[in-house]
């Protein structure tokens, strides 16, 4: 069953996303799990080049670690979820699910963790998250 969470995002798997064996290409969940944090982003009022422009700062992955359980195909409808597990002063360490929820049941393709690192624009050293900021992450909205 598919967790209740504040945020999830909608995908499907093109035929870009294939390999030759027709499933989707494992590197490419990354992708998936990329899309998903930045729209999860976007809907809490934060576009990447908001971030960069007008406060100077870039959330870059430091760490990913992904399982696989069953493979994506195309045309697949995903369901990718986005939940944060820890909040630290200049980084937070999200999970996140990539679901397969065409046909009848929902299957957990993959999940894993990404550690995120806030840092400044200009010498990518790490720098504390804005409070605003980490009030909307911790609470979601």
């Amino acid at each position: 069953m598919i967790p209740d969470t504040n945020f999830s995002w909608p995908a499907r798997v093109y035929y870009e996303d294939t390999d030759a064996g027709g499933v989707v290409f494992y590197a490419n969940y990354l992708k998936f799990f990329e899309r998903a944090r930045t729209e999860w982003l976007r809907s809490l009022g934060y576009n990447q080049h908001t971030l960069v422009d007008t406060l100077g700062l870039i959330f870059v992955v430091k760490k990913a670690a992904i399982e696989y359980y069953a493979p994506a195909k195309l045309d697949d409808e995903l369901k990718l979820i986005v939940v944060v597990q820890h909040l630290g002063g200049a980084s937070m360490q999200v999970k996140q699910e990539a679901w397969r929820i065409s046909g009848e049941q929902a299957t957990l393709l993959a999940d894993g963790t990404v550690t995120v690192v806030c840092v400044n624009k200009e010498n990518f050293r790490p720098c504390p998250i804005p409070d605003h900021i980490k009030l909307k992450l911790q609470n979601g909205q």
